[in-house]
């Protein structure tokens, strides 16, 4: 497929600091998309928009930075407010930050498991805020960095923070699955990826190797390219559309999760 030009396109992208992140921002920038590249912190923001300037010849004025830590979802909303204001036509969001589940259960201010916060919640709520700037035009879309291990996973449904019996493994995937199923929520258009297993800090859940993550960022970028049409809620490994796990088409499994989102988010979206 020819490589099209996304000079029109304006894109957020989370966790764009490292890994398959930093190279997605570095590919979409290269083709000419505006890149909201953001970081758990300012500093962290700042210095991934540098080396993508000095070190992948990146033209300046197609980088924004911008800062939150996903374990405080005020900061969150501080993101989403900043995004409204200075960019209210976002093409692409892509739901991209994760991080492995700790070894030891922790709990973020907000009262959730962390995983499950950074991973879900966090990219919930941020995605409902900025619904108003994806709506518009030519209708934006939602690409979820999400994993083949969802498959592996359970919601539970009671427990979600997963307090009575908790393992990093079983966390992970819980984050995983409901980013996948949150891909099927009627109010965006939405995708999820998998986008191989890539050598990130992520990998020594998967495996012992695996492919650089520009390799997984192309897969990534290929969905945020409007000349690729998309279905919501679809799932994608690598480049192949595939099923998900079942429980991720199921209207009632999508409900009850916008269900239990709301509620530990704070508010409704």
């Amino acid at each position: 497929m020819p490589v099209s030009d996304l000079s029109s396109r304006t894109v957020l992208l989370t966790g764009a600091t490292s890994g398959i992140g930093y190279q997605t921002a570095r590919l979409l920038a290269e083709r000419g998309a505006t890149v909201l590249v953001h970081g758990r912190t300012a500093e962290e923001a700042h210095a991934a928009t540098d080396r993508l300037i000095t070190l992948a010849d990146v033209d300046a004025s197609r980088l924004c930075s911008f800062a939150a830590d996903f374990t405080r979802l005020e900061e969150v909303e501080q993101l989403a407010a900043r995004v409204l204001a200075e960019h209210p036509h976002l093409d692409v969001l892509v739901n991209n930050a994760g991080m492995a589940a700790p070894e030891r259960h922790t709990v973020t201010a907000d009262g959730n498991e962390i995983a499950f916060q950074v991973n879900f919640l966090a990219h919930y709520l941020l995605t409902h805020l900025l619904e108003p700037a994806l709506a518009g035009g030519s209708g934006g879309r939602v690409v979820n960095v999400s994993s083949s291990l969802h498959r592996t996973g359970s919601i539970q449904w009671n427990d979600p923070n997963r307090t009575r019996r908790y393992s990093r493994l079983a966390a992970y995937a819980q984050s995983q699955l409901a980013l996948t199923v949150f891909a099927a929520d009627p109010r965006v258009t939405a995708v999820s990826v998998h986008p191989g297993i890539c050598a990130t800090s992520l990998m020594p859940l998967y495996a012992h190797e695996g492919v650089s993550p520009a390799e997984g960022a192309a897969h990534v970028v290929r969905l945020c390219d409007p000349a690729v049409e998309i279905v919501n809620g679809a799932y994608y490994d690598r480049d192949h559309r595939v099923e998900p796990a079942a429980a991720a088409t199921e209207e009632r499994t999508v409900k009850r999760l916008t269900k239990l989102a709301d509620v530990l988010v704070g508010h409704t979206v």
